[in-house]
């Protein structure tokens, strides 16, 4: 079995693109050797800021030879067809055979291709792989047509340490490479990958991701405790920054306590978003003026010279904060409001002034479904959300928008639970973001997001495939997590309708807003619920129940359900219930009528029918009081009751039977079991 190694070495790539850069080249290799029934015992993919890295072990050295057989037209069919198919199966017409079969004569082709040599496959897979990879970002390079995401400079490929020829753009592949771009620059040459491996390392270079990533943690961690600090907990920092650097160097550093007077968020930015540095806290969790940052060298001087440039840097940085503090404050954020005029939300919603007035007035009615909210501090909170989108630290640091608006509110002396609502209200953002739980945030949250709903709906701006450049399932599921996690009674409806309101009279708006709302956040639920183990079946079922647009009630709902299908009781009553439900459909397709009328007692023949009578009626009776007071499980155990006597009437009942009368009652019967049923959920839309 042999072993190859690619290296794709180029200038720099973008933190954010390696890890998926190098996958997808993986896959697009594996892809088009499965096309050639050739795969790998064992790959593993390596990435650092300038080189991809693929290794397969256990490749076979030549391809499996094929031995096929197709199937083609009649014997008699005309000439061209035949010559078409011989061609296509890649045989001469005199080699096709002819076979009898059950109903005609028909030519088979007998294929037999002997395999071809592993390397001659990979060096036409490689080049084909590298230019089906789309990055997120592409460029060509000189005046040569091939793309990549930065310039190649060398192409490493090698076969059980012999190279594999060819090329990709201007690049030819070999087996020469380069260390660490300052400390071994010089090119050399390399046999397999443990060589590979072995003499980057020597060279400065560390391939392997986790193991930077691991460096740059430890040795953070070490230089926080040795001056009493802890780092801040940044799993995407570390990730970005052990792919910022091919040999990591952790190195502590300092800037002026003086800076420590501005907002804590501001300082945790620039030193996070714009520096990749590392913010030290106290044991009070208190930030430090130190940090960490991650050098790609050890630096000469004992690091002095490389740390004194990156205090610099962030001193520059953290000063322009300082002066955009200064200055910010110096309006209140009441008096920047009205600027919001000038500012366009989009062109058929109008400025971001008319969408604060929107959200005034949607905070305010909806206060009265978050208990304990206080309405007219709602409507200050949304009054003032956007007020921080003017000043000109949120202008130089968009990722402060909210943050900076709590900020500027405190100083102006507002009410804690308005400020907290301006930093909360554009939240959760993602899966992972917290989801606001104060009152007052979570109203002007919810209005935010669903002003954006309804606008976006209203003029036929919906998501569509992969494209969803509004954020709108984002907002979607932001007020699914704010309604599930808050437990508010809050029928969707209804707030569509009231957000509908705020805009008023408007010519563009559908009328179908609410009922296209509700169906997407169906769909946005089912996403919500994947993660939990939840079927999407499951919400089908309860959403065809006259589409509960009362979240908590629906998912208490879905639950029982969940929880009764997975007894026995429940996955034979499933069964029953589509057993039933299959043979009322075929009968009424094959009468052309509907058997859903009453049945008669005087026509129940045998004790399993009656039986079944008296279940069904206690199943009514129990769960039609448990469903109106949302005592879902209750109404799940009256149903429970109905598996044994239903298990019976299928095992001695014959429903097709000679008397037309009985047959008909019979299958009003079953019709029955299924309506039933069907008061809890439509079990029709659950699989299994």
């Amino acid at each position: 079995m042999a072993e190859f190694l690619l290296e794709v070495m180029s200038e720099e790539i973008p933190a954010r693109m390696q890890c998926n850069g190098v996958k997808a080249l993986h896959e697009n290799l594996q892809r088009i050797l499965d096309k050639e029934r050739v795969r790998a015992e064992e790959t593993e993919v390596h990435v650092t800021p300038r080189r991809l890295v693929v290794v397969l072990q256990g490749l076979p050295e030549r391809q499996p030879d094929l031995h096929d057989e197709r199937k083609g037209p009649r014997v008699g069919a005309p000439d061209k067809a035949v010559e078409g198919f011989a061609r296509s199966a890649g045989v001469a017409v005199s080699d096709l055979e002819e076979r009898e079969t059950d109903k005609r004569a028909i030519w088979f082709a007998r294929i037999h291709r002997p395999g071809r040599a592993i390397a001659e496959l990979l060096a036409e897979a490689v080049p084909q792989a590298m230019a089906d990879l789309t990055w997120p970002k592409s460029m060509r390079w000189g005046d040569h047509s091939a793309r990549w995401v930065r310039p190649i400079s060398s192409i490493v490929a090698l076969l059980d340490g012999a190279a594999v020829p060819f090329a990709f753009g201007p690049v030819s592949s070999g087996q020469t490479t380069r260390g660490h771009r300052f400390l071994a620059p010089d090119p050399f040459e390399v046999t397999g990958f443990a060589d590979y491996r072995d003499r980057l390392r020597a060279a400065h270079v560390i391939i392997d991701h986790a193991e930077r990533r691991a460096i740059v943690a430890e040795g953070a961690a070490k230089l926080a405790e040795a001056e009493g600090l802890t780092v801040e907990d940044s799993p995407g920092l570390l990730d970005e920054v052990a792919g910022l650097v091919e040999w990591p160097v952790p190195v502590v550093g300092g800037f002026d306590p003086a800076f420590m007077e501005m907002p804590q968020e501001v300082l945790v930015t620039e030193m996070t978003r714009h520096q990749r540095c590392f913010p030290l806290r106290d044991a009070a969790g208190a930030l430090a003026p130190r940090f960490v940052f991650t050098a790609n060298m050890e630096g000469g001087d004992g690091g002095r010279i490389v740390t004194a440039g990156n205090e610099r840097v962030l001193a520059a940085r953290l000063s322009d904060g300082r002066h955009f503090w200064d200055q910010d404050r110096k309006r209140t954020l009441e008096s920047r409001v009205p600027d919001l005029a000038n500012i366009v939300f989009h062109t058929k919603l109008g400025t971001v002034a008319e969408r604060v007035v929107r959200m005034e007035m949607l905070s305010e009615a909806l206060a009265d479904s978050v208990p304990g909210c206080d309405a007219a501090l709602a409507r200050r909170a949304a009054h003032l959300a956007k007020a921080d989108l003017p000043s000109e630290m949120v202008g130089e640091f968009p990722e402060l928008q909210g943050v900076m608006g709590a900020c500027y509110a405190r100083y102006d002396g507002e009410d804690e639970a308005v400020a907290a609502a301006v930093s909360e209200h554009y939240s959760p953002q993602g899966p992972s973001d917290a989801c606001p739980t104060a009152p007052v945030s979570i109203v002007v949250a919810l209005a935010e997001k669903l002003d954006t709903l309804v606008g976006f709906f209203a003029i036929d701006e919906k998501p569509t495939g992969s494209r969803d450049p509004f954020a709108l399932r984002r907002a979607a599921l932001g007020v699914i997590r704010l309604i599930l996690e808050n437990r508010l009674r809050m029928p969707l409806l209804g707030a569509f309708a009231t957000a509908r309101e705020a805009y008023g009279e408007w010519d563009g708006a559908a009328e179908t807003v609410g009922d296209d709302l509700l169906a997407f956040f169906a769909d946005r639920l089912k996403v919500h619920l994947r993660d939990e183990g939840v079927g999407h079946d499951l919400i089908d079922a309860v959403f065809a129940q006259g589409a509960d647009d009362d979240l908590v009630r629906l998912m208490a709902r879905v639950h029982a359900l969940q929880a009764f299908l997975a007894t026995e009781d429940g996955a034979n009553l499933l069964s029953a219930y589509k057993r039933a439900a299959n043979i009322v459909s075929i009968e009424e397709r094959k009468d052309n009528r509907a058997f859903d009328g009453a049945v008669h007692d005087g026509k129940l023949a045998q004790d399993e029918e009656r039986a079944v009578v008296v279940a069904l009626a206690t199943a009514d009776a129990a769960s039609g009081p448990a469903l109106s007071e949302e005592r879902f499980e209750d109404a799940m155990t009256a149903l429970a009751a109905l598996r044994r006597p239903v298990d019976a009437f299928f095992d001695h009942v014959t429903v097709n039977a000679e008397d037309v009368a009985l047959r008909e009652n019979r299958l009003n019967l079953l019709s029955a079991i299924r309506a039933t049923m069907d008061r809890v959920a439509d079990f029709s839309k659950i699989e299994g």
